[in-house]
């Protein structure tokens, strides 16, 4: 196994070097002696047997969090503390690696070290959590400006006196105010960054509330931008709280209904409870606001200590393109030259976001008539948004329930399949919910509120779905009796486990393929053969829709089909006499 940059054989000749290179993190750190211990014993044991290129100091941090990871603290109010108190970007910071590099170096550490699945699955979340920060704040800055006064054109700040500590907060300070917020209040609703749809929403909740208070509580209109075209008409006579979701909703990407429910159901009941225990007062009032900018920062850092590890203010900092891991932006250029660097960072990003979903996969369906001309998407937030709206207008004005022409599908068959559809559909929709709402050591469990509501969209789907198709087969089986096809369970159970994907994917759910095959027990084989049958049925799918598709066939081909206990072999075994062993197709 090799590393990624320059040849450190010559740090290897020198076993003195790696200990005084770990003590001074160590001690940077603050780090306890059992953790240092531990961190050198299983880095010497890795370095002994591969040889690590780069920076020596970048795999010492990684050995490093792997032992940091691995003990807990008892805290007074907070239950049990995970790690050690050390967040992974205090390590980070002192070992000058950035968050691109270390997931890098942290996939490979972990295969050298034969790291546990649930630590792989810690850095899985973590890694995952920075891409969706990544992607939110890069809508963050245009709608705060969009909103608020520009930053970079106030003025000066003044040296303060004692006498004169509580000055107006500058635009600059609301705008990291505003983020602190929001990523506080993120974490402490892990089931809303269970998508990247929820947490753009709550970050519009957040936007609104500053706005507003901006304009009405705290008397600074000032720091209000008076082109915003959400800006209330009247804001001299407002009797209550203004609201801006729907337009920034409009502006902006967002979907107002999703974005509504987030404000009602979570983000205005868990404010009110920040005012009611005085970690909020008035919002930006001058003799309230710095209060409340140490408030929330002091229960943020302390929400990365105990659980979140990466901290996620790192994106306001001075150095951010250097802690992310992308080129730094040129500063003496024109605004020219400063567009062409701003957008070599942000291709960084994209690049790294997209990682694993850059091209469509060759499969069977790939060139066929179904893949739609190439949408323009300007963000990966306008794409999820506009995938749920695509999948909002599918369903739009039907009910999850069989329609009128589907009852009398039902009716004309020798035996009526109503009540055993119903069924299914009911105990596999219980078993989702279950499955969906429930923590795993891989994923936070969801709110039932969204359970329910993907569950409802994919039955919608599914019983407009399994019309179009019975439809379709009468005009082609004239007279037949279409009761043998509807008593097909694999399909019923395959059918609506297709449907539910198309739903968890338009959400950008982390509960990504093969999760919906694993909570009904679905046979991959099975599953693909439904694929094209569901994308000819239903012509309002999105491209991205259709592609994640191909993607599941290349899956399901590769190797899902192919395992020892895969419903192919009982198939090729009914198709012929002569079927190859489980081992001559391996």
């Amino acid at each position: 196994m090799r590393g990624d940059e320059t040849d450190s054989e010559s740090v290897k000749s020198d076993d003195g070097s790696v200990r005084r290179s770990l003590e001074a993190l160590c001690q940077e750190l603050n780090m306890d002696e059992e953790t240092a211990a531990e961190a050198l014993q299983n880095f010497s044991s890795i370095w002994n047997t591969y040889t690590l290129e780069g920076d020596v100091v970048h795999w010492l941090a990684c050995s490093l969090y792997a032992a940091c990871r691995k003990s807990s603290i008892p805290t007074v109010g907070r239950g049990v503390m995970e790690g050690n108190g050390v967040s992974l970007t205090r390590i980070l910071r002192s070992a000058k690696l950035s968050l691109i590099q270390f997931f890098s170096k942290m996939k490979k550490w972990s295969d050298m070290s034969n790291l546990s699945q649930d630590f792989r699955s810690r850095v899985g979340r973590l890694e995952r959590n920075f891409e969706v920060s990544t992607v939110i704040f890069r809508k963050f800055k245009p709608i705060f400006l969009d909103m608020f006064q520009n930053p970079q054109g106030e003025p000066p700040r003044l040296s303060r006196s004692r006498k004169h500590r509580r000055l107006p907060c500058h635009i600059s300070d609301v705008f990291k105010f505003c983020w602190t917020l929001f990523v506080y209040t993120k974490g402490n609703f892990r089931m809303i960054g269970d998508d990247l749809v929820n947490s753009y929403h709550l970050l519009l909740c957040c936007l609104d509330l500053v706005f507003c208070n901006a304009l009405m509580c705290s008397n600074r209109k000032d720091l209000i931008n008076q082109y915003f075209r959400g800006l209330p008409k009247d804001t001299e006579n407002l009797e209550e709280m203004p609201c801006v979701i729907d337009k920034l909703c409009e502006l902006h990407d967002g979907l107002v209904v999703e974005a509504k429910g987030i404000k009602e159901h979570f983000f205005k009941p868990y404010i009110k409870t920040l005012f009611e225990k005085r970690t909020l007062t008035e919002l930006l009032d001058t003799p309230n606001f710095q209060d409340n900018n140490k408030a929330i920062n002091r229960e943020y850092e302390e929400y990365v200590l105990t659980v979140g590890d990466f901290d996620e203010r790192v994106f306001l900092g001075a150095d951010a393109d250097e802690e992310i891991g992308t080129p730094r932006k040129a500063t003496a250029e024109p605004p020219s030259g400063q567009l062409s660097a701003r957008m070599q960072v942000e291709n960084n990003l994209q690049q790294h976001f997209e990682k694993m979903h850059s091209l469509a996969p060759s499969t069977p369906l790939t060139g066929r008539r179904y893949l739609k001309e190439k949408e323009v998407l300007v963000t990966p937030v306008s794409s999820a948004t506009q995938s749920v709206s695509r999948l909002q207008s599918m369903v739009s004005g039907l009910r999850n329930s069989p329609s009128d022409a589907l009852v009398q599908i039902f009716n004309s068959c020798s035996r009526n399949p109503t009540e055993s559809i119903l069924n299914r559909v009911k105990t596999m929709g219980e078993r989702f919910k279950q499955a969906y709402t429930k923590p795993t050591d891989d994923l936070p469990g969801a709110h039932m509120d969204f359970s329910e509501n993907r569950l409802k969209l994919a039955e919608i789907l599914y019983f407009k779905i399994l019309e179009n198709i019975m439809t379709q087969e009468m005009k082609r089986l004239q007279g037949k009796d279409m009761a043998v096809l509807l008593e097909q369970e694999v399909l019923h159970c395959s059918l609506l486990a297709c449907c539910l994907e198309v739903v968890l994917f338009a959400y950008s759910s982390q509960r990504t393929f093969p999760w919906i095959l694993e909570i009904f027990q679905i046979p991959p084989f099975y599953f693909y053969k439904v694929i094209e049958v569901f994308i000819r049925s239903e012509e309002g799918l999105s491209r991205d829709m259709v592609k994640h598709y191909y993607s599941i066939e290349e899956q399901v081909l590769e190797s899902k089909a192919w395992t020892k206990d895969s419903a192919l072999w009982t198939a090729l075994s009914n198709a012929n006499n002569k079927v190859p062993t489980v081992e001559e197709g391996n």
